[in-house]
């Protein structure tokens, strides 16, 4: 038998799961171990299936919609970390569901910055990407046309504000650092008297994650990007793997999804995972490549998180004494 090949393994630090995302997942299971199954949770809490999958068998169930949900259920009903509407907390209050929020803290801040700038009276745009849920409930905070969305650099290049010296903008939460930088440079050009945010609006846990592929991309033959097809943060690190020269670098929901021909011929490689994919994955795909390689593994870390966020009031430890 003929000894496996040599593989170095970069493993990108931090990766995967960040505080909103354990703040979203603990939502739903303290919620089922407090109330019972069902628990309903309107879209998917985070966009990754394994975890998705792993509450359903808990008793979660999945919609995209409150009407979905029977009427007179006591059951909690939690919104996904992504946030909502305002519609869709006013649609459970009128119909009175018990609601828990798992809206990511980080959400609710660009939130509350788009509701001061339209109280102010200006004009806003929203950098982001059309149709994603984190985007689609930034809208939903203000009514029809007080914000506008900006996708790329060419709507910043040709968008044409009622009042340009009265004007903010705001961003998703988990978009590329590159293009959002590109896009707000543009708009500053065109627009010097445009308010932004004190604090970025691109998250910590994004921002970290796409420095360390930037550290870990142009030193390895190919890259997988742990997560989800519809998992916003995840497509951008693997974007940001490309854009750093990596020849190969893909999107793997889990070990069975790797296309193995593309990585026979390989001598290194690295490995981060999305904010919404679990390290098990991580030590999934691991396994499968010792089984066709002799790992030699190392880690490349470009910050260090300690980032905690409490849980909604509900389901917090303390309230059961109360």
């Amino acid at each position: 038998m003929s000894a496996k090949p040599d593989l170095k393994i970069v493993l990108c630090s931090p990766r995967g799961f960040c505080a909103g995302v354990v703040r979203a997942i603990d939502t739903v299971e303290r919620a089922l171990d407090k109330y019972g199954a069902p628990v309903y949770v309107r879209h998917e809490i985070v966009h990754n299936k394994y975890v998705v999958d792993g509450l359903k068998k808990k008793g979660a169930i999945f919609v995209e919609e409150l009407a979905e949900i029977p009427e007179n259920t006591t059951a909690p009903v939690v919104f996904s970390a992504h946030g909502v509407p305002k519609s869709v907390p006013a649609d459970a209050t009128s119909r009175n569901l018990f609601s828990l929020d798992a809206t990511c803290p980080l959400v609710t801040k660009v939130h509350r910055e788009a509701a001061i700038h339209f109280k102010r009276g200006r004009e806003i745009f929203l950098i982001g990407h059309s149709h994603h849920p984190e985007v689609v409930g930034t809208l939903g905070q203000l009514p029809v046309g007080a914000v506008t969305l900006i996708e790329t650099a060419d709507d910043a290049k040709t968008i044409a504000p009622k009042d340009p010296n009265n004007l903010a903008f705001v961003t998703q939460t988990t978009l590329s650092i590159d293009d959002t930088a590109e896009i707000v440079a543009l708009l500053k050009e065109r627009f010097p008297n445009i308010n932004g945010p004190h604090k970025e609006d691109i998250c910590y846990a994004t921002t970290n994650r796409q420095l360390a592929v930037k550290k870990v991309a142009p030193v390895v033959d190919a890259l997988i990007v742990v997560g989800a097809p519809n998992s916003s943060n995840s497509q951008r690190l693997r974007e940001v793997a490309e854009r750093e020269g990596c020849p190969i670098a893909v999107l793997a929901q889990r070990a069975a999804e790797i296309d193995w021909k593309r990585f026979e011929k390989i001598t290194s490689l690295g490995i981060t995972a999305g904010a919404s994919a679990p390290e098990v994955i991580v030590e999934e795909i691991m396994d499968a490549f010792a089984e066709r390689f002799t790992l030699h593994v190392e880690t490349v870390s470009a910050a260090e998180e300690n980032e905690f966020f409490p849980l909604p009031r509900q389901v917090r430890p303390e309230a059961a004494a109360e």
